[in-house]
C-alpha cells in the first residue's frame, strides 16, 4: 500500500486538482462584484471554496487508503445513511433552494445529501450488479431487480424535492452501470420504458413545479420568453459568447461583473470562464474534466474485478452526465435544470463528493497495480 501511495495517479490526480483551483478562481471572480455591492469582503467566497476544496482533500484521502474488502463493507451502512439524509430533507429539517427543497440544516450546518448520494449509489450498484457467484459474465436476475429497487429509492427521494437535475444524472448514471455489468437488452429496454413512463406521468399528473415546467418549455423555444422564463438561458449563451477566443481577462468580465447571470458561482459557473477566459479557457476545463473521466475509464478498464470495474465505471458515468447537463444547458443543448459542473461550482456537498469519488478511483487502482 506504501508503495503505491508513494507513486501518486498525477493523470487523474492533475486534472482533478486544476478543475478544483480553476473552480475556487472562478467562483470567486463571480462573487466579487455582489460582495463588493453588498458592502461585505470581497473574498468571502473565496475563502470559503477554499475550504471546501481542502474538506474535499480530507475526504479524498480517507477511501484513497482503503482496500476493496473495507469499500464493501462501509458501502450498505453509507447508503442507508445517504437515504436516511434525503428522507431527512422532506422534513422540517429541510430548507427550500430555488424551488426545490434539497438541502438539510442542522446546527448552522447546510448539506445537500443528494451529491454525497451520488457516491453512495455508484458503490451500491456496485456491490449488487458485481458479485459473480456462479463465474458467469452477466448478473442474474435478482440480482438486476435488487439494483433497480437500489436505484429507485433515492430517484423517488429526489423527485419529491423536486429536483429534476439529479434525478437525471442518477438516472444516467445507473443506466451506465447496468450497461457495463452486461445487463441484458430486454431489462435496458424495461428500464427505458419505465422511464419513460415516469417522465410522461410526472408531466400529466402535475408533479413538476411550475417553474420545472416552464424551464422544459423554454428549452424548446429559448427566446419564447428572454425576459422571463427564458432569461437564464438568454443570459448564459450572451456571457459565454462574449468572451471570444481568449476571454476579457480573469475578473474583468462585464457581464459577470454586471450580475447578469442568475446564480454564476453555482449552476452556471461555466459562464464565468466562457467570458473571462474565452472559448481557450472554457475548452481547457472541458479537457480537463475529460482527461479526469478518461482515467476514471482507464482505470475501470484494467480493474481485477467486476466489482472494481462497476465502481470507477459508474463513478465516470455520473461525471460525464452531470458535465454533459451542466455545460449543455449553458450552451443550450439541455434544459435548465440546475446541476454543478463537477469539481468546479460553489458548493461543500458538490466538491467533496467529487474529490471523495477521486479518492474511490484511486483505491480502485491501488488494488490493480
Amino acid at each position: 500500500m506504501r508503495n503505491a501511495l508513494a507513486r501518486p495517479d498525477w493523470r487523474l490526480l492533475a486534472p482533478a486538482a486544476a478543475l478544483s483551483l480553476a473552480g475556487v478562481l472562478l467562483v470567486w471572480s463571480a462573487t466579487r462584484p455582489r460582495m463588493a455591492a453588498a458592502g461585505e469582503d470581497p473574498q468571502t467566497y473565496l475563502k470559503k471554496q477554499a475550504v471546501n476544496v481542502l474538506t474535499g482533500l480530507v475526504a479524498m484521502a480517507v477511501p484513497a487508503r482503503a482496500d476493496h474488502g473495507t469499500l464493501r463493507a462501509w458501502t450498505p451502512p453509507a447508503f442507508l445513511a445517504s437515504m436516511l439524509s434525503l428522507a431527512a430533507v422532506l422534513t422540517p429539517l429541510g430548507r427550500t433552494v430555488n424551488g426545490a427543497q434539497s438541502w438539510l440544516a442542522v446546527g448552522g450546518l447546510e448539506l445537500q445529501p443528494s451529491e454525497p448520494a451520488k457516491l453512495a449509489l455508484v458503490l451500491m450498484l456496485a456491490v449488487l450488479l458485481g458479485e459473480r457467484p456462479d463465474g458467469g459474465r452477466r448478473p442474474r436476475g435478482p440480482q438486476v431487480l435488487l439494483a433497480l429497487a437500489a436505484a429507485a429509492l433515492p430517484l423517488g427521494l429526489i423527485m419529491l424535492q423536486p429536483d429534476l437535475g439529479t434525478a437525471t444524472v442518477m438516472a444516467a448514471t445507473a443506466g451506465g452501470m447496468l450497461v457495463v455489468a452486461g445487463v441484458r437488452g430486454r431489462w435496458l429496454a424495461l428500464l427505458a420504458g419505465a422511464g419513460a413512463a415516469g417522465a410522461a406521468a410526472a408531466w400529466f399528473l402535475g408533479l413538476l413545479k411550475p417553474h420545472q415546467v416552464q424551464r422544459l418549455l423554454t428549452f424548446a423555444d429559448p427566446m419564447a420568453d428572454p425576459q422571463g422564463a427564458g432569461y437564464n438561458a438568454a443570459q448564459a449563451l450572451v456571457t459565454v459568447g462574449s468572451g471570444g477566443l481568449f476571454g476579457r481577462g480573469l475578473f474583468r468580465g462585464d457581464q459577470t461583473g454586471g450580475r447578469f447571470v442568475p446564480e454564476q458561482h453555482t449552476d452556471f459557473v461555466f459562464t464565468v470562464a466562457g467570458e473571462e477566459l474565452g472559448f481557450a479557457g472554457a475548452a481547457l476545463l472541458v479537457a480537463l474534466l475529460w482527461a479526469v473521466l478518461w482515467r476514471a475509464l482507464r482505470i475501470a478498464r484494467e480493474a481485477v474485478t467486476p466489482y472494481a470495474t462497476l465502481v470507477a465505471a459508474g463513478i465516470a458515468c455520473w461525471l460525464a452526465a452531470q458535465t454533459f447537463v451542466n455545460v449543455g444547458m449553458v450552451i443550450g443543448l439541455a434544459p435548465i435544470v440546475g446541476v454543478p459542473l463537477p469539481f468546479v461550482s460553489y458548493g461543500g456537498s458538490a466538491v467533496v463528493a467529487c474529490l471523495a469519488a477521486v479518492g474511490v478511483l484511486v483505491a480502485v487502482r491501488r488494488q490493480a497495480s
